[in-house]
């Protein structure tokens, strides 16, 4: 059995082609789009996370319409870069979201990709610390987040307050209970996917990795997967992780689907670099009739190691066709590999 979500990068575009032309039609056809996977049996709607582009930014107010809409399909973000993000107010913003939701919230964190802007973090007010990497930055800020989740007390009471306060120091409120637990580090290295696993975090792998092995995509994102539960057993942590993994997956069930994803242009992996320094590899495509489509993702050895598998969305295409490709993965694949 697996948990399954859709991940949505959340793309709008004037394009006489696109069925989300502005922001507004992305960000209402995102909560119809969760609703209707909800209807039809998913576990989860996932969005990315950036800035400075014609796509999904800021999380919170998303996930809250979502959980006021919805009762069952976990809500989650992959990922929010932290070089952008204020971590007590954010501690504020997933709270207050997290209980619209009733506890559905699964917070996908990280560094980050690049972006569109250079040092997009600096307009937002941010900078490292002398000496340190924009990673630093954002793994500092992980870690204060992560202390801020736990819900302690650690800001001195005003001694005439406005209103009465409760005994002791004071934490930042609305406090969710749970949600520390449901907080996903993207990992792109092993190093990292350790990292988080001391931390008690959660772990979410997508479709580009470094490539540390020159070995293919599904197999190096398998090692990592098994360092990163290694390393979690060392840590001690008394509960089961999760992991997740995306993948773009097509099963080709009408004309619609041949004519957008039938050409087998994207079946291999690629390797580029995303930054001066990083050779990162991107892992395939899978477009194919549903037994072909079985077959082939049986031999998927980091889908195999995942509890959870987010299916990325073109979300261009509108909410009526995306749910017509969950439909089919979720009724015509995912029974022939044991995930239903």
């Amino acid at each position: 059995m697996k948990k399954i979500g859709f991940l949505s990068f959340g793309h709008w575009s004037p394009s006489p082609h696109s069925q989300t032309r502005s922001a507004s039609d992305t960000l209402l056809q995102s909560i119809e789009l969760a609703v209707a996977a909800e209807e039809l049996g998913l576990d989860g709607a996932y969005f990315r996370v950036h800035h400075f582009a014609r796509q999904l930014g800021s999380p919170f107010p998303l996930m809250a319409a979502i959980g006021a809409r919805t009762s069952k399909i976990e809500i989650g973000t992959g990922v929010i870069d932290m070089r952008y993000e204020n971590p007590h107010y954010m501690v504020e913003d997933a709270g207050a979201a997290d209980l619209i939701a009733g506890g559905r919230l699964q917070l996908g964190i990280s560094r980050g990709s690049p972006e569109q802007v250079i040092d997009g973090w600096r307009h937002f007010g941010y900078q490292p610390k002398e000496g340190e990497s924009e990673a630093d930055m954002a793994r500092e800020k992980a870690e204060t987040f992560l202390d801020l989740l736990r819900g302690e007390g650690f800001a001195q009471p005003n001694p005439h307050p406005m209103f009465p306060n409760p005994p002791g120091l004071l934490r930042i409120e609305p406090h969710s209970e749970g949600l520390r637990e449901r907080i996903w580090w993207g990992a792109s290295s092993n190093a990292t996917a350790r990292w988080a696993a001391k931390l008690g975090m959660n772990l979410q792998s997508s479709t580009l990795k470094d490539d540390e092995t020159g070995l293919p995509f599904h197999i190096q994102q398998a090692e990592q997967i098994r360092a990163y539960r290694e390393a979690w057993k060392e840590a001690g942590h008394q509960r089961t992780p999760r992991v997740s993994v995306s993948r773009s997956i097509f099963a080709l069930m009408d004309d619609r689907d041949r004519a957008y994803f039938g050409t087998g242009n994207e079946s291999n992996d690629k390797v580029g670099f995303i930054d001066e320094k990083t050779r990162a590899i991107f892992g395939r495509s899978y477009a194919a009739e549903p037994d072909r489509l079985i077959e082939q993702l049986k031999q998927d050895e980091a889908i195999a190691e995942a509890d959870t598998l987010l299916l990325t969305v073109p979300n261009q295409l509108g909410v009526d066709y995306n749910a017509h490709v969950i439909e089919a993965i979720l009724k015509h694949v995912a029974p022939g590999l044991g995930w239903r």
